[in-house]
């Protein structure tokens, strides 16, 4: 009896080694392996990219608009 439990347990052992890895797990580790290296990429290139490049310059405010921000405020343009 001792020996044909023996037998079972290495056919077990047997089987776990030709099945190997689940083919999904696989699937999720390249998946999930690609999408953390593009978000650690675009991170890095952020990064990157905050230091190197000039800081972006504001467009300058119309005249029509400080007049239309100034009346919203309460505060009468000069020269009305």
């Amino acid at each position: 009896m001792d020996f044909e439990d023996h037998d079972n347990v290495k056919n077990m052992a047997k089987d776990v080694e030709v099945k190997g890895f689940n083919p999904g797990l696989i699937v999720l580790i390249v998946v999930g392996g690609l999408l953390l290296t593009f978000l650690i990429g675009n991170y890095l290139l952020y990064m990157y990219a905050q230091k190197t490049l000039p800081p972006k310059k504001k467009k300058p405010v119309s005249k029509k608009k400080m007049k239309k921000e100034r009346l919203k405020q309460g505060v009468s343009a000069p020269g009305e």
